[in-house]
């Protein structure tokens, strides 16, 4: 028996010969060839052969097919020279009626039944281990001597005929310094996967235990290393099961194919993939391209002018807008809170920075098909709900968004509100966005910007927000532009030196992500702008569907509900009719916080578009 020392640097067709003689003493070809594609194993009979090449295409991240061949013929020419898929895989599996019915060495003694047989060639992630360890990654099953780990999830494939079943994924531990490189190391290696289709917490895909995986060995995690995993062919196995046909082989997982074929590493031209963290309870990482990354920080910038010269320069931090907008586009279901009651002397004593940018929001998400909904204080319900309405009659939102309120009765207010019976395992919520929303500050009250105490006009929603920190699972942005705001209080520190008066104001209640902008309505605007832009990126939309399904193309609904200067308008006019004045001058005019909509807020609406849709 030849063991595997030296077996990594064997010529492809040398290492089939001798599979093929049955002298090998591994059980699975990780690391054997490096820098040659390895394949998964379909046979199915003719007649499912045209079904499941649809289903090959409609989920090609798991399942890229390298070659599909005729029926009886057991070679496969455009891959390999001198090969026989009968005898050229360590192990196969017979499969009858959807039961694995045994292992087999060689499927020689079925020679007769595979001349009505098509195999099915699909891309492995074997594959992308050489490209992977000259990134600097460790292999750490080839480090410890086993077979990768795969999982059966709670994701659904695209189903077609009669092949249905959940995505099945390998697992790579990775240094958290390497998950950018083991990204761009393998996103452009469509066929062997590409790049993961989620890295971090593993229950986010169904899968409890990470030391018992369906196929393979468990893989031990080395402090520091971060869970990647990546779409497998494996899923073709689980398709071949489900589908129950009378007779079918596959590769046994991890036993694969080696081809002739080099796995050559192509950079993007537009630049890698960028990794960014969303959440640390659970762990979440998400991917989105360098263009995308790189239009949304032009958005930040943008609305980052300071036209009051208020110093929030000093609040601000690079690359909140990006990572607030990839947790939204994780979430499925997004609440949303505005209001802040400035002019504590008149009726309505709401200003209109806050209610535009919210809108904004709740229309892009409404687009992407999130639920949403806005809570409010109990005492500007109705005023709340006309500016909902007239949204509605402007075609600012598609539908009327819910509209929800929030006491406090009792200790665990806040968490029967966000969760389903009060269970932190079931939030009602994904996400949580605080727009231009009084925030308390650290005496326990809520001040406007000039240190006039509010609080007996503001419900005690930032309860929902310092709740959210204890519950798994939801994450929180504030959108501020004086340091008062609910979720300024990640900044509170600089609110306090810089911003005037900021001693008193300032908030104490922190979110996850702060989105610091001139006046708060851009950066409703910038977000709506934002998430536009994510879901026009391949990379992200990859991402998020994990590599199964097709791709969204960006559809007109989409456009439709980014902000525009005309909708935007028509808004303003209705508050100003609704008497929601201007923040700083308390102005029933075409203004915001003191500065005119022409010229001013139309201008950076227009800035943010172009830049959105360039």
């Amino acid at each position: 028996m030849l063991l595997t020392g030296g077996l990594k640097s064997l010529l492809p067709h040398v290492l089939r010969r001798i599979i093929r003689c049955s002298r090998l003493s591994i059980s699975n070809t990780s690391g054997m060839a490096e820098g040659y594609k390895q394949a998964n194993i379909v046979i199915l009979h003719k007649s499912l052969a045209d079904d499941f090449e649809k289903f090959c295409h409609a989920n090609d991240g798991p399942l890229p097919l390298l070659y599909r061949s005729q029926p009886g013929d057991w070679k496969c020419p455009s891959l390999s020279i001198d090969s026989d898929i009968r005898t050229d895989c360590l192990q196969y599996r017979k499969y009858e009626h959807g039961a694995c019915t045994g292992s087999l060495k060689s499927l020689k003694e079925y020679s007769e039944q595979l001349k009505d047989m098509v195999t099915f060639y699909l891309g492995c992630s074997f594959s992308f281990e050489k490209a992977v360890q000259k990134a600097g990654i460790p292999i750490r099953n080839v480090e410890q001597k086993c077979n990768v780990s795969m999982y059966k999830t709670s994701v659904p494939c695209h189903s077609v005929s009669v092949f249905h079943c959940n995505l099945v994924v390998t697992m790579r531990p990775v240094p958290e310094s390497k998950l950018e490189a083991a990204v761009l190391a393998t996103s452009e290696l469509k066929e062997a996967h590409g790049a993961p289709i989620h890295i971090g917490d593993p229950g986010l895909l169904g899968i409890q235990d990470l030391s018992k995986p369906d196929y393979g060995d468990p893989v031990h995690l080395h402090p520091g290393d971060i869970p990647v995993f990546w779409a497998c062919g494996v899923t073709g196995v689980e398709a071949v099961m489900n589908c129950r046909a009378p007779l079918a082989f596959t590769h046994s997982p991890g036993c694969m194919f080696v081809t002739d074929l080099k796995n050559d590493n192509v950079r993007s031209l537009g630049g890698g993939p960028q990794v960014h963290c969303i959440s640390q309870d659970p762990l979440h990482f998400s991917i989105v391209s360098a263009e995308a990354a790189q239009k949304i920080n032009t958005l930040e910038t943008l609305i980052g002018i300071d036209p009051g010269d208020r110093g929030i320069m000093y609040l601000q931090h690079q690359g909140e807008l990006l990572r607030a907008c990839l947790a939204m586009s994780h979430a499925g279901s997004v609440l949303i809170t505005t209001g802040f009651p400035t002019h504590f002397t008149h009726e309505p004593p709401e200003e209109n920075d806050g209610p535009p940018g919210a809108l904004a929001i709740a229309a892009m998400l409404q687009a992407l098909e999130k639920e949403v909904a806005i809570v409010t204080d109990l005492r500007a319900m109705d005023l709340n709900k006309k500016i909902i309405e007239e949204a509605v009659q402007l075609g600012i939102l598609r539908k009327p968004v819910p509209l929800l309120s929030y006491q406090r009765e009792s200790a665990d207010s806040a968490l029967m509100f966000l969760c389903e019976n009060g269970n932190p395992r079931r939030p009602r919520f994904d996400h949580l966005i605080a727009i231009e929303r009084a925030g308390m500050a650290a005496d326990g009250n809520y001040y406007n910007a000039r240190k006039v105490n509010i609080k007996h006009l503001v419900d005690p929603i930032d309860e929902l927000f310092l709740a959210a920190q204890t519950i798994p699972g939801i994450t929180t942005t504030g959108v501020g532009d004086g340091g008062n705001e609910l979720g300024m209080g990640k900044v509170k520190d600089a609110v306090k030196k810089h911003i005037k008066n900021g001693d008193v104001i300032a908030c104490d209640v922190e979110a996850d992500f702060t989105v610091v902008a001139g006046v708060s309505n851009w950066g409703g605007y910038a977000i709506a702008c934002a998430l536009y832009v994510l879901h026009c990126c391949e990379i992200h939309d990859r991402y998020l569907r994990r590599a199964v399904g097709f791709p969204r193309a960006p559809s007109k609904r989409l456009c439709w509900a980014l902000p525009s200067v005309t909708k935007e308008e028509k808004l303003l006019k209705t508050l100003v009719q609704l008497g929601v004045r201007s923040g700083k001058t308390a102005s029933l005019e075409m203004e915001v916080d003191g500065l005119p909509f022409y010229n001013t807020h139309s201008l950076m609406i227009e800035k943010l578009l172009q830049e959105a849709q360039h």
